[in-house]
């Protein structure tokens, strides 16, 4: 399987596949490549619909080029890393996991906000410290944690400076888990109501109360598997169980 960055030509088949509508795997799979180098390739350039393969490549060269002037020159912005980590890698991961964000859903920004807190050993940012890890202005921040605290994705602290901090734990994971399996829920309870509107044993009101029995037991399992994820799953920075003795 071939390594290194993507050539021009290898874009170009990128953004044929795109415009065939082939899925991630199938355009993966025909330049001999893992799925997740042409995700990110795409949703690092503007996704799907804006995919270009000229641009694509122009930009990668301008990060390779920024890249390579760190290397002589770091930027004072760039967080140190610790316990041996290379710097690099930890940016190129940082994206990584912001594409499966932007996957599901997440602005772009917000993605990469996210990913940042998850990758910090603390857990948690002030807005000045995203600001200068991502290189973003506050108002980007401002706007990306507001969006992610509304969905319940980071919580709100005080540090003992005052200061405000954006925080993911496991708890914060454990109740966005919660959230989704009760908007489930919800989309079940409302499907059961329009049985009653379209009267039962029609083919309307059939597929309506398949659609609630369906998420009724998907939230169930979610709701369930997060109970029990909570309580025998989560480790402690030593590797163990929280619940390990």
């Amino acid at each position: 399987m071939p390594g290194g960055r993507l050539t021009q030509q290898e874009r170009q088949r990128i953004a044929l596949g795109l415009a065939d509508d082939l899925s991630y795997a199938e355009i993966a799979r025909g330049l001999d490549r893992p799925t997740s180098t042409v995700t990110r390739e795409v949703m690092r350039n503007g996704g799907p619909a804006a995919y270009r393969a000229d641009l694509a490549h122009r930009a990668t060269e301008r990060r390779a080029h920024r890249r390579k002037k760190t290397t002589t020159a770091p930027d004072p912005g760039t967080p140190p890393q610790t316990h041996g980590r290379d710097a690099e890698a930890v940016r190129e991961y940082e994206e990584t996991f912001a594409t499966v964000f932007m996957q599901s859903g997440l602005p772009r920004m917000t993605a990469r906000v996210l990913a940042s807190l998850y990758t910090t050993d603390a857990g948690s940012l002030t807005a000045s410290e995203l600001a200068g890890r991502l290189r973003i202005s506050p108002g980007s921040v401002s706007k990306a944690v507001t969006f992610l605290g509304s969905q319940g994705l980071i919580r709100r602290e005080r540090d003992d400076h005052r200061r405000e901090r954006y925080v993911v734990d496991d708890d914060v994971m454990y109740q966005s888990t919660m959230a989704s399996a009760r908007a489930t829920a919800h989309l079940g309870d409302i499907a059961r109501q329009g049985v009653g509107v379209l009267g039962p044993d029609t083919p309307a009101a059939t597929r309506l109360e398949n659609i609630a029995r369906y998420v009724d037991f998907v939230s169930e399992s979610i709701a369930r598997a997060a109970d029990q994820a909570r309580e025998i799953l989560h480790t402690t920075p030593g590797g163990t169980s929280d619940g390990a003795p």
